[in-house]
């Protein structure tokens, strides 16, 4: 189902932009990524610490005018505004919502489309282009995402619809479990470190930038190699299931207490399919329950990319 080339409205997420001549100082002391890395060509996934370790909020970064514009999930929007603004006063830089003043398409199979609207998207992963008011980034699994300032936005869906069909959120979020792309919703905040949703891999976690918000903890984890929860890829057969929450927690013989937690799950031709982060232990015995010790059974599936440690920290 996400093999054909479709479109769709980002509606599950908001904007936050933080702007000003200290945007970039600001934000490199409270984000996982490397601020350093990013220009007009080039956005990354990262996320927001406590000073535990645990993330408050993840989301795609890019430049744009006088600063960054971060997606995320649109419920944790406003709590990351008001959080990150008493930090930031006294830095030359302020925080907005800008949720309403951008709207966010997906496409999938979509580089006609872009093209057709003047933009020439790079094959590469984070890489980005803007043209004509509009911005286009390229995902790890070869997708894309269009932004654009909420005037243009019916316009663009016009065009857009005039090349692909317009389909629902759930059938992106589908595509992004089988990209192994996990993310924090206001359900799983503060639940998880990076590396739990595999963050470091994606590029989302730089070991070089120095001192952030919970980096003391994030780095420990990475050079030790003491994490005992990862992200794993599940299925269950069941076509009349309702699709589970952010947050459901997973259950094992191998434990009398639950054994991980849903981070993403999206309705799948007859099945489901989801993102959780599980105990170790759990995922090699294979015998997972949704929801109880006498739920849903689910089955284990390949995630897409292999996790290495010492390629991790060179970002």
């Amino acid at each position: 189902m996400t093999d054909t080339a479709f479109f769709c409205v980002l509606s599950h997420e908001g904007v936050l932009a933080v702007r000003g001549p200290d945007a970039s100082k600001f934000l490199q002391g409270q984000l996982t990524c490397n601020l350093n890395y990013l220009d007009a060509q080039h956005s990354s996934l990262g996320a927001r610490c406590t000073p535990k370790g645990r993330m408050q909020s993840s989301f795609r970064i890019l430049e744009e005018g006088d600063g960054y514009l971060l997606a995320m999930d649109r419920e944790l929007v406003q709590t990351q505004h008001a959080d990150l603004t008493r930090f930031a006063a006294f830095s030359k830089s302020k925080l907005y919502d800008e949720s309403a003043q951008w709207v966010r398409f997906g496409l999938s199979k979509g580089d006609g489309a872009l093209v057709s609207l003047g933009l020439d998207l790079p094959q590469a992963a984070d890489q980005v282009v803007a043209a004509h008011g509009l911005i286009a980034v390229r995902l790890s699994d070869g997708r894309a995402e269009l932004w654009i300032r909420a005037t243009e936005a019916e316009t663009t869906q016009l065009r857009l619809a005039a090349q692909l069909p317009e389909a629902s959120i759930d059938r992106w979020l589908l595509a992004q479990i089988r990209a192994g792309v996990g993310q924090v919703v206001a359900g799983t905040r503060e639940l998880f470190i990076p590396q739990m949703i595999n963050l470091q891999a994606l590029g989302g976690v730089s070991f070089k930038k120095g001192c952030y918000t919970g980096q003391e903890i994030v780095a420990r984890m990475q050079y030790l190699g003491k994490l005992k929860r990862r992200l794993q890829r599940l299925a269950a057969e069941a076509s009349d299931a309702e699709v589970p929450a952010p947050g459901l927690e997973l259950y094992s013989p191998v434990h009398g207490s639950s054994v991980g937690e849903v981070v993403l799950a999206a309705s799948a031709e007859g099945s489901m399919e989801l993102l959780a982060v599980l105990q170790e232990d759990a995922a090699a015995d294979g015998r997972i329950f949704l929801g109880s010790p006498d739920g849903l059974p689910l089955t284990l599936l390949d995630l897409p990319y292999t996790l290495d440690a010492d390629k991790e920290i060179q970002h």
